[in-house]
This record gives C-alpha cells, structure tokens and sequence, in this order.
C-alpha cells in the first residue's frame, strides 16, 4: 500500500475539477466534505466558483489519505484533524480526554503494524 502523494502545481487557485482529478475523487465529494470539515472552505469567485488554495488542496489529499488509506470515519478523520498544531504535529493528548478512532493507532508502533497486518487480511477476503 505504497502512499504517493501527487505533484500540486504551483498555482494560487485550483478550480473543483482540478482539486478533483488531483485528489482522484468526484466533484461531489468534494462538496459533501466541505460540509463535514469545516476547515474545508475554498473561496468563492464572482460568478460562484470554488477556488481551492494550495493548502486547501493538501487538506482535501490529507482528508482522502485518513478516509481511504487509514480508513478512519469522517468523524474520527475530523477529531485527527482537530487534535493536530498549526505546525502538522499531534497535540501532546489531541487536546481531550478521551479517545477517537482516530487516536488509537497514533503513536503505537506495534499496533500500527498489527493494523495494516489487518488491513491486508481484509483485502485478502474481498
């Protein structure tokens, strides 16, 4: 399960379509996850177009990476995305007591492995 992110043009604004064929998921996706990450609001132009940021872009591939690749839930997907600092690094505790989905592989080696040994079985069952 090799992770490759792909190259992000170095542009200002993206339309949805592009966001689209870069992340490899439907327009439609797109704007369900807007609704569901409210850190997800790419600016609107004069006519009412979608203008994704460069930084848009990397959370929409990020958002992809923990919904498909780790197969959080969307609600576990948005606490990770919560509980992270402005600089990428997970907050010391993700900022509360209690535990997401999203929290139990985080910094667990062994059971990140055991994870993915999973993840292979169930791919294998399929």
């Amino acid at each position: 399960m090799g992770e490759t992110r792909p190259e992000i043009p170095d542009k200002l604004y993206f339309r949805i379509g592009e966001v689209s064929r870069l992340a490899g998921i439907k327009p439609y996706v797109l704007r369900f996850w807007e609704t569901e990450f409210s850190t997800l609001g790419p600016k609107k132009s004069g006519k009412g177009h979608r203008l994704y940021r460069r930084k848009d872009v990397e959370l929409v591939l990020e958002i992809k990476r923990l919904l498909y690749d780790k197969r959080y839930t969307i609600e576990g997907a948005r606490k990770y995305l919560e509980s992270r600092t402005r600089d990428g690094a997970p907050k010391a505790n993700g900022g509360k007591s209690g535990r997401s989905q999203g929290d139990l592989f985080v910094g667990a080696p062994a059971l990140e492995e055991i994870r993915k040994e999973l993840i292979e079985i169930l791919d294998l069952l399929r």
